[in-house]
């Protein structure tokens, strides 16, 4: 699918009405499209553009959920990681974990009081309760085992592997959690595996819902072409994540279900930085009794997150505030280390989508999830919304979602997506020499270079075959302005994963900003690329191009293009 797709080619009636776009409503319309059931997935932006694109990209069993006493949760969550392990390996790889203590007694008092209900800070979380909660960690792991248990280094261990940790730092508990490179790209091959299954079910972004004069039907507006139409559907899930209240109201319904917290992000371009991490993540306490991340990413280095309580999702956006924390917190860890903010390559922000919690820590709120019932006024309709959740979750989110819609539409689950592979895991090669062959045979089809074979399949997975396939149709060349990507690449992309902007394209289906390649010249590029792929006019391609560059600006992404040629 690619271009502007029509509202008019939609059929009249869905089974269901997938609202949301973000990873829970992919899952769910990749699991009910498996099924058989005809859903129409909708999204007033792009597949996985809100919170579900700004995560900490970490798929983990959630060690600190311990501290609250969310056995299940963190259970389900090292269960759901491991399969993703599995399921997706071509996007979420293993990332040995460093968690720094700076006592031994530290924090037994705090977590006992934690773990009963009663609110207590966790500033100290010490080598006991470290030890203790690594050793819970390990077997749940062991349930769906897919990662080696924990170890523990004592101090000499400790300075042997980093010697520019702080001083106060005493210990630390070495354990295994999960990565995902390109969380976008798997929401989005989720979609792209649900029309493959069932060419029933249909995906409509940039598509807007609200409650037609004529109920039952819903209205339909697409934000780019101005068209409209109405659909009805048996069951309606509302999968907005943080904008589910507000969604729900432009259905007639008054809701409030939701209590969002933002998280802010920096990628930081460091060298220093980066080798002192010698490839694992820093999980680490802070002074304030929150827990922060570093690791590195794309050959830079992520730093993670902020947890402040949000009223309205639309204006969330990473302050200047949270950028000096979020670099002063790194300073906690590696005093000697030098951050400046002309380093800060990208920043990004989320809103969770939390339940509604009056008055609570909103560190201490729940990130389990949990489905809210409402029906659509005039109407015996039932409305579904999906409250909470997290990355590691989805699956089985998606699944306790998708048992429900298939109850109210009296049908059976035919497919478990338990050991399903997804998009470009599929085939994935399971050991190093199995993926330096694969790439050798993509090369010797395609006739690429053996590098550029590697660098597509570490990117799409066993879809490498056939983006390699369009770069040799398409008498490639490498993009100038945009290290490592071509055009090829971009056009098939364009052609094959239902493309509507070129943010979708640069923010998004790649990880160009990510790496921090993102420039003006890039933007200009990318433009003309994209831009004849899908037949845009020159008026469109100029303001895909401008919404692009606000983009930039709005995320703080510095145009490292311009500062050279102003040098």
């Amino acid at each position: 699918m690619s271009g502007d797709p029509s509202l008019q080619d939609l059929k009249p009636h869905y089974p269901v009405l997938i609202i949301g776009a973000g990873i829970n409503g992919c899952g769910l319309f990749r699991d009910l499209s498996l099924q058989g059931v005809d859903c129409l997935l909708i999204d007033r932006g792009d597949m996985c553009e809100g919170a579900s694109a700004a995560p900490s990209r970490l798929i983990h069993g959630g060690i600190k959920y311990l501290e609250t006493g969310e056995f299940r949760l963190v259970r389900e969550s090292a269960m759901e990681r491991n399969r993703l392990l599995r399921n997706a390996p071509h996007v979420v790889k293993p990332i040995e974990t460093v968690l720094p203590v700076a006592s031994w007694f530290g924090g037994i008092v705090s977590s006992a009081l934690r773990f009963v209900g009663v609110k207590a800070k966790m500033k100290d979380r010490g080598a006991i309760i470290t030890e203790i909660g690594l050793r819970i960690y390990d077997a749940y792991n062991r349930q769906v085992r897919a990662l080696p248990d924990h170890q523990f280094w004592g101090s000499g261990a400790l300075r042997s592997e980093y010697p520019s940790f702080a001083r106060h730092i005493k210990a630390a508990g070495l354990y295994y959690e999960g990565r995902i490179t390109h969380a976008e790209r798997l929401g989005m091959e989720l979609v792209m595996d649900g029309l493959a299954a069932n060419p029933g079910s249909a995906l409509r972004t940039y598509c807007s819902p609200s409650r037609d004069t004529e109920a039952p039907r819903i209205l339909l507006t697409d934000a780019i072409t101005g068209e409209r139409r109405s659909v009805t559907a048996d069951v309606l899930v509302n999968a907005g994540g943080a904008w589910i209240d507000k969604i729900n109201a432009s259905l007639g319904i008054n809701s409030q279900h939701m209590g969002g917290s933002k998280g802010s992000h920096l990628v930081v371009r460091n060298a220093e930085l980066f080798d002192a991490l010698a490839g694992r993540m820093i999980y680490f306490g802070t002074a304030d009794g929150r827990v922060n991340l570093i690791y590195p990413f794309f050959g830079n280095v992520l730093i993670g997150a902020t947890d402040i309580p949000v009223k309205d999702p639309d204006e969330a956006h990473c302050s200047a505030k949270e950028t000096d924390y979020l670099l002063s917190t790194v300073r906690e860890i590696f005093p000697l280390i030098c951050i400046t903010h002309d380093q800060v390559l990208l920043s990004y922000c989320g809103v969770r989508p939390l339940p509604r919690s009056e008055g609570k820590d909103i560190g201490a709120v729940s990130r389990d999830h949990a489905i809210a019932r409402d029906t659509l006024p005039g109407t015996g309709t039932p409305v579904l919304s999906l409250i909470g959740g997290k990355w590691t979750t989805f699956r089985a989110f998606a699944a306790q979602a998708a048992d429900e819609v298939l109850s109210k539409l009296a049908r059976k689950r035919s497919v478990s997506t338990e050991d399903l592979a997804i998009g470009g895991g599929r085939g994935y090669p399971a050991d190093e020499v199995s993926a330096e062959a694969l790439a050798r045979a993509i090369a010797a089809q395609s006739k690429l270079e053996i590098a550029c074979a590697r660098q597509l399949l570490s990117r799409y997975g066993t879809s490498a075959s056939a983006v390699a396939a369009t770069i040799a149709a398409t008498s490639d060349k490498p993009l100038l302005a945009i290290h490592g990507y071509s055009a090829g690449e971009i056009i098939h992309i364009c052609r094959t994963e239902s493309v509507r902007r070129l943010s979708d394209v640069l923010l998004r289906r790649t990880a160009i900003a990510m790496e921090g390649l993102l420039s003006a010249a890039a933007v200009e590029e990318a433009a003309d690329i994209v831009a004849d792929a899908l037949g845009w006019t020159p008026a469109r391609r100029n303001a895909e191009a401008n919404l692009m560059r606000a983009e930039m600006t709005r995320r703080a992404i510095p145009d490292h293009t311009a500062a050279k040629t102003a040098a």
